[in-house]
């Protein structure tokens, strides 16, 4: 079986988003103060890191493919 590499931009947006529902339902069901007014920043926050990691490990990947291609 291939080995896959992984995709950290999905990484992190899904793991932002699980977060951010954690916290959610925590405030929720909690007196913990979750204010709602956040969400838009952090999500934009969150998904730059997600789409920089992305582009970052592409960048690398096609670097990786170049040099393959070179040695051979």
């Amino acid at each position: 079986m291939r080995r896959r590499k992984t995709d950290w931009g999905s990484l992190i947006a899904g793991l932002l988003f699980v977060g951010l529902g954690i916290a959610f339902v925590v405030g929720q069901r909690t007196d913990w103060g979750f204010d709602p007014i956040w969400v838009l920043p952090i999500l934009t926050i969150g998904l730059g890191v997600a789409g920089l990691a992305r582009a970052l490990s592409r960048s690398a990947a096609s670097g990786e493919a170049r040099d393959d291609r070179a040695d051979t």
